[in-house]
């Protein structure tokens, strides 16, 4: 990075800009005009440092692979807008994980775009009908499909993709884009755990992984010559899921709506409770609300660029609205019958010895996304202890908060300890071991594993203390 920068300026890259950005410091960098040609690398994205917004309280050491978006941003208010005497440019917490996610998702754009090739005729006609009429059924669980079909890509397809980078969204599409993740914003309670944060720590490592996915330099068996990615191989050793952008974006987008209108109770309180969402959706339901409210919001025709962006056919639309029920779905992890039809699937996919063909490669895919997702809605558990920590007392006290204002059986506080080691032994560690056996993610599921063991044997030992101090943040908080 050193040959392409200035004097008296410090270069950074586009993963250590998604790691400052994901932990609350976009204000440290600024994006250079036009990308750096990087050798070994190609055409990139870069940023400058901004050393007097870099100045202040020095951050806590985070993990170097995973993204985080930091508990710990003591040092700007939610309230902060505008310039500083200096210039620098001050936003709330709230727009700059609004705004990182923009980012996100134009890039995505961008390569969905690019990967039309020439084509360019869009029957806004025939799309607007189906439009109307998808997602219209009683329910979204009802749309849930045991294997998604993905887009097949071969090497004719892949020759006439454009480079991404060359692609401009447009700025009504950009602007539409904004518009949609602010309104998403808006519709997450302000939840200890549950609320926007949540969705940005989940996105940025859904993200992360995309990019294990893909990553030719780190040992996960994909080659590059040349500087160009051979992406049939990438394709085969992803299952599909890497050849295809429009998956890519369903599945980031997923993560940043998951959790919309979150009422911070779990599912099997709100049919106790019979709430209206209940008596509609009956079983995860708290998911399928998510869905409902996210999809109805992008179908009006304030977000029509948007859209054409997204898809380009009746078939991208369909795909697109499967990948999403499919996705927010598996967030789902306490419905029994779903949990056991995954485990069938899973022993199927990849315990027997089966036939390889499309068939099986989209019931692998489909598979790979759902634990994908799952691994980042937990992300907190298989990263930094501080990280892990800072996050388990966030639920606790959203849990805790419930029971006292009446809206949980039982005292979470008595059970939380060994609970938490429970979810470590029976999900949280099967999950990460499933990332690893899988093959997609390389090395990265293995720091995961590693992480969620050490997690696991530090609760152990300090678990039962930190409940005690979990109790009496809470009640003096409730204090002030």
């Amino acid at each position: 990075m050193e040959s392409t920068s200035e004097r008296n300026r410090i270069q950074v890259s586009q993963v250590t800009a998604d790691l400052l950005v994901a932990s609350g410091r976009s204000a440290w960098i600024i994006p250079r005009k036009g990308n750096v040609f990087v050798k070994g690398k190609g055409d990139m994205q870069t940023y400058w440092l901004n050393t007097k917004a870099a100045k202040g309280p020095k951050p806590s050491k985070l993990s170097n692979e995973m993204p985080v978006v930091s508990e710990t941003l003591s040092n700007s208010s939610d309230s902060s807008s505008g310039r500083d005497d200096d210039g620098i440019e001050t936003t709330t917490k709230r727009e700059r994980l609004i705004e990182y996610n923009v980012e996100v998702l134009t890039s995505l754009l961008q390569q969905i775009i690019a990967s039309r090739g020439d084509v360019v005729v869009r029957n806004n006609e025939s799309i607007s009908k189906v439009e109307a009429t998808i997602g219209t059924g009683d329910t979204v669980l009802e749309e849930f499909v045991p294997i998604i079909p993905l887009k097949r890509f071969d090497e004719g397809d892949l020759s006439k993709r454009h480079e991404a980078n060359s692609v401009d969204i447009g700025h009504e599409a950009k602007t539409q884009l904004r518009n949609f993740l602010t309104n998403v914003a808006s519709m997450y309670p302000d939840n200890p755990f549950h609320n926007f944060e949540h969705a940005c720590h989940v996105t940025a490592s859904v993200k992360k992984l995309l990019t294990r996915i893909v990553n030719v330099d780190d040992g996960n068996g994909l080659k590059m010559s040349n500087n160009t990615v051979d992406l049939i191989n990438m394709a085969g050793h992803s299952y599909g899921i890497t050849s295809d952008p429009l998956t890519q974006f369903s599945v980031v987008f997923s993560a940043i709506i998951h959790d919309m209108d979150h009422p911070g109770v779990p599912n099997t309180q709100l049919v106790k409770e019979n709430t209206r969402r209940a008596q509609i959706f009956k079983k995860s339901v708290a998911e399928q609300n998510s869905v409902e409210l996210a999809w109805g919001m992008l179908m009006g025709r304030e977000y029509d660029a948007l859209r054409a962006c997204i898809y380009h056919t009746e078939a991208d639309l369909r795909r697109f609205r499967q990948l999403v029920v499919n996705t927010v779905m598996a967030t789902d992890i306490v419905d029994k019958e779903l949990q056991a039809l995954r485990k069938n699937r899973w022993e199927t996919a990849f315990t027997n010895t089966v036939v390889r063909d499309e068939s099986s490669d989209d019931c692998k895919a489909t598979i790979v996304i759902e634990h994908l997702i799952q691994a980042s809605d937990v992300a907190h558990t298989m990263q930094h202890w501080h990280i892990y920590k800072s996050w388990n007392e966030k639920f606790f006290m959203e849990c805790y908060g419930a029971y006292k204002a009446g809206r949980a059986d039982s005292d979470p506080s008595a059970n939380w300890y060994k609970g938490e080691l429970g979810f470590f032994d029976f999900y949280v560690i099967p999950l990460a071991k499933k990332l690893e056996s899988c093959g997609v993610f390389g090395v990265s599921s293995h720091e995961y594993l590693s992480y969620a063991t050490s997690n696991r044997d530090e609760w152990a030992r300090e678990g039962e203390k930190l409940v005690q101090q979990y109790l009496a943040k809470y009640e003096e908080r409730k204090k002030h």
